[in-house]
Order: structure tokens, then sequence, then C-alpha cells
């Protein structure tokens, strides 16, 4: 049946001479779920909100969405905010009270509906989300992923329909990303809830989505059942380098067979076609050679005040020069406070960080930030302070080499109109251009398709040749397994682990890819898709192909 229908739908931005969506036709019909992918800014997150009435963005838009067979512009307000669920991608920007038991109640008040409904409503969802540990806790005291989710319990609490997410889990860890999805896949499968969501990450959601919806330059390319979709876009490199591992690794195959999505199809599709006579791979890592130390933390203990728990616990490391440092870890574990600590922007009541072998408090007027340290924050917005694309950029002109993607195309637009992973990399292009010795890089590839990720990580790998030090706190495990020289485990303060990508990610259950968790006991020490495919080809034999 039926739930949702655009039609020709498209939609221009103020001052914009090309249509952010042209055309747009597709339906939807109840308790489907639906992936939305595509290029950083093809569109998705326009299309997603035009499906809320009341976050249509100003422009200039033609064409129809149908909610039940009726206009959604028909509908009263009380019908869309109950019916028609939205989820967006930082989750700050949605809650707005302060307190976790409010929050869920907030939308019910506003309706007008009895105390006792309310009541019942709230404590059902909160058992249903499990969060009675926090239920009265203060919405600041809360990691992103427990805020993420507080945000989803908020929008099931008014029962709504349909349920839109726009990039859900772009700053969550992996574990708590895998936790919102299967979330979302029980809420679809036990309440028949309609779900379309558009996401990056979709090694953990395309699995449970039946129908796919691929995006290309405000169009839609290509819209059906998941499984034929993934096939039919076999040679277009911008959808498939951000496949699932199980999809790319059966690409690099003439195999006959239904392509693998999940990493226990992947697996079966492995052993049941290649042979493990070679278990590993030749180490050819020589990283371990870098000895120049140009950030070093001893014993750093900080809290943000008295009162409060230190977030940095006797925090040890050193980074090298001339390398590509990843720090991983769950969501308020204090790995981007590690970062503002590194930038001096925080100073810790103990303990010493030393950049480029001088004291951090030792550095007086700013002389930090004169070509020698950058940080590109998490909140990217904070960076911007002109009125165009074309403005920011003004400054990265003597830089160009480094500017890592064509902005060209949003020059007259307002830095805060464009895409997420479009602000990213504006952000990450103004950075760039200070020529920092030292690059701080709090989760750069959110919000960022499998392409643009690429993009940058070969940026940051030419930087890494040239000298400068990347240090990058990020939730992204295929980006770090690809591009980092060292991989770090950030846990309660304090570095537990550190080695190698090969190493790091070999070792772990979670935090870790799905090429490893394909291979693991099978091959040996495989962290990426590349090299996945590489022992793949070595064990090939005739009989297999």
């Amino acid at each position: 049946m039926e739930i949702l229908k655009v039609e020709n739908l498209s939609f221009t931005y103020p001052l914009c001479n090309e249509k952010a969506i042209d055309g747009i036709s597709f339906s939807v019909d109840r308790g489907d779920f639906i992936t939305v992918c595509g290029a950083t800014g093809c569109g998705k997150s326009t299309l997603m909100r035009m499906i809320k009435k009341e976050l249509t963005p100003l422009g200039d838009m033609t064409g129809r969405v149908f909610y039940k067979g009726r206009d959604i512009n028909t509908l009263s307000e009380a019908e869309t905010a109950c019916s028609i669920g939205f989820v967006a991608q930082r989750p700050e920007e949605q809650i707005v009270t302060d307190k976790v038991w409010h929050e869920l109640a907030f939308g019910l008040e506003n309706m007008g509906i009895a105390r006792d409904i309310i009541r019942r409503r709230v404590s059902e969802m909160t058992c249903y989300f499990g969060i009675e540990d926090w239920f009265e806790k203060s919405v600041s005291e809360l990691s992103g992923g427990q805020k993420q989710l507080l945000n989803l319990a908020s929008v099931m609490v008014m029962q709504p329909d349909v349920l839109i997410l726009d990039e859900p889990t772009a700053q969550l860890d992996p574990i708590a990303a895998s936790d919102f999805i299967a979330t979302l896949s029980k809420l679809n499968r036990d309440l028949s809830l309609t779900v379309i969501i558009t996401e990056h990450r979709l090694e953990e959601v395309i699995p449970v989505s039946n129908r796919l919806l691929a995006m290309e330059c405000g169009k839609i390319l290509k819209y059906g059942e998941t499984r034929q979709v993934v096939a039919s876009l076999r040679e277009n490199d911008v959808f498939t380098r951000g496949m699932p591992a199980a999809v790319r690794i059966f690409n690099s195959f003439d195999l006959n067979g239904p392509c693998p999505l999940t990493a226990r199809e992947g697996r079966d599709y492995i052993e049941s076609n290649f042979p493990n006579t070679v278990i590993s791979l030749e180490e050819t890592d020589e990283r371990n050679d870098k000895k120049e130390t140009v950030l070093e933390f001893s014993d750093v203990y900080f809290k943000y005040a008295k009162e409060l728990p230190d977030v940095l616990r006797g925090l040890d490391f050193k980074v090298y020069k001339g390398e590509i440092f990843c720090i991983m870890g769950g969501n308020g574990s204090g790995k981007s406070t590690c970062l503002s600590v590194a930038a001096g922007l925080h100073r810790p009541y103990s303990g010493n960080v030393r950049v480029l072998g001088k004291k951090i408090k030792d550095y007086k007027k700013n002389e930090l930030y004169r070509e020698c340290l950058s940080l590109l924050p998490q909140d990217v917005q904070t960076v911007f302070l002109k009125n165009t694309v074309k403005e920011e950029l003004e400054d990265v002109k003597s830089n160009e080499d480094f500017l890592p993607y064509d902005l060209s195309g949003l020059y007259e637009r307002h830095p805060y109109d464009i895409s997420g992973g479009q602000q990213q990399l504006l952000a990450l292009a103004k950075v760039l251009s200070t020529s920092p010795k030292i690059l701080l890089l709090d989760e750069p590839t959110k919000g960022l398709d499998a392409y643009a990720k690429k993009e940058i990580g070969d940026i940051l790998k030419r930087l890494r040749n040239g000298g400068m030090t990347v240090i990058c706190v990020t939730h992204d495990v295929e980006f770090a397994a690809e591009y980092a020289d060292r991989c770090a485990m950030f846990f309660r303060g304090e570095i537990t682990s550190c080695g190698v990508p090969s190493e790091f990610f070999s070792g772990n259950n979670f935090y870790t890819t799905a090429a490893n968790r394909m291979t693991s006991g099978y091959y040996k020490n495989i962290t990426t898709v590349s090299d996945a495919v590489k022992i793949m080809r070595m064990n090939r034999t005739e009989g297999a192909l």
C-alpha cells in the first residue's frame, strides 16, 4: 500500500542557477526501508527536507509530495508533526530541552496530549530504547550516540507512520552506529514503520534495506530492490566505492551468483570460491622508522571544572614527524578534548604537552598557530566568517594544490546553506591554507561520500610525504585502515592500544573493518578491501574461476 509519493519534484536554492533536485518521482509503500545514497551535494538532504514540509528550505519548488494520497501542503501542522518524523544529522540541533525525560515528553505536550497518555507513551518508549539509566540526566551529560538515540526516541514517542533520517550516524562511533541501525531495523520490522534514510556509511544500512534509491546531480539514477540496484551500479565507480565491503570484493571478480551484501554472505562467498593456501600478505610496512617527535603528551590530566570528573586521565603518547596518526574510540571517551588540549585551547591541570619539542604553555602571542599547528574542529561552521563560499575561499588561492574538492559551483551560496559534507570540504580547504606543520582533524570525513574521502585521504598522504604530521580523530574505521600510519584506541581519557593498521584492526572485533571480519581466521591481518582482493587473487585457482 502506497504511503508516500513524490511527483516530478524540483527545487532551486536562492541565487543559484542549477537545481538542487531535478524532476524526482518515486513512490514508497508502507513498511519499506529505503536507503538514499549518492555523492556529497547530490541533493539527498534537500529531498529529505522537502518530504517534511516544516523543514522545506526557501527557494523555487515545482512538483508535489503526497502522504496517503494527500498533498503534504494540505496537511495540518499537527498531522505532519505526528505522522512524519525526522531525525537530523547533528543531534544537538534537534534537542530543545534540558532533561532527557522532558525531551521525550516535549512533542506530546505541544500536541496537547492528555497527561496520563504522555506518561504511558514516555515510559513505554524509555523501556523500548533502554534509556532508563539516564532518564533524569541533563542532555548536556549525554554522549553523541545517546543524544542521537534520544532524538529517535523523541520522534518515535509521537507514533509516526514515516520516519526520515538524514545521515543520523555521521557523528557516531562504529558500535553506536551499528546499534542505531539495528534499532531502526527492529522498528521497521516490529511496527511496519516506513523508514527513509540517507547515508554515506552503507556497510550496516544496505543489508537491512529492501529498496535503494541512488541519486546523481539532483536526479534519480536508480531506484528499486536493493540487491538489483547494487548489481546495476557495478560499473559506476562513484557508487561502488561506497558500497559494503562484500559488494566491492564481489565486483573485483567475474564470478556468477548473487552479489553478497552482508559480512556473513561475503565470508561464504570467499570460502566457497577461494582457498587459503596463502594466508597472509608479505609485510612491507616501513612506517615505524619515524623517530622525530612533534607532539607529545606526558601524564596529562584535564577536567572542564573542579567539581567534574577527569576527561583525560594520565594521557601518554607520542606522534612522529611525517605520519598520519588516527585516534579512535567511543563517543564521550575524550578524543576531541585531547585535540583541543593539543591545540592549546584548553590547559591540563597536570602533566605536559610538547609541540615540536617545546612545552605548549611556552608558546606566546599566537606563535603556536603561525605555520605551526592548525585544528579543524568537529563543528566546522565555527570556521566560517563570510557570507559566501567564494569569499571564504579567497584566502585559499595561495594554496590551490591542496583544495580538496571543486567548490566553484557553490561560490554564491552561504556556507551554512551547503550540505554537511560540502561544509566539511570547505573548512578543510581553509585550514590547509595556513600551511601548518601539524594538522589536527576532528572527524574530517563526516558527511562525505566514499569518493570525496579518497580525495581527502590522497591529499593527506601528499601532505605527509611533504613532511606534515596529521593527527586525526575519526569514527571511520575504513578510512583509518586505508590511510593511517598508526592507529590508537582511546578509552576513558587514555590511549589503551596503538599500532600499525594491520596489527591494530586484526586484534579487534568491533573497532575493525568489514574486510577483516569477513577474512578473520581464514586469512591473516587483512584490513582493507584491497588487501582482501590481493590475497584472494594470490589464492585463486583455475577451478575456482
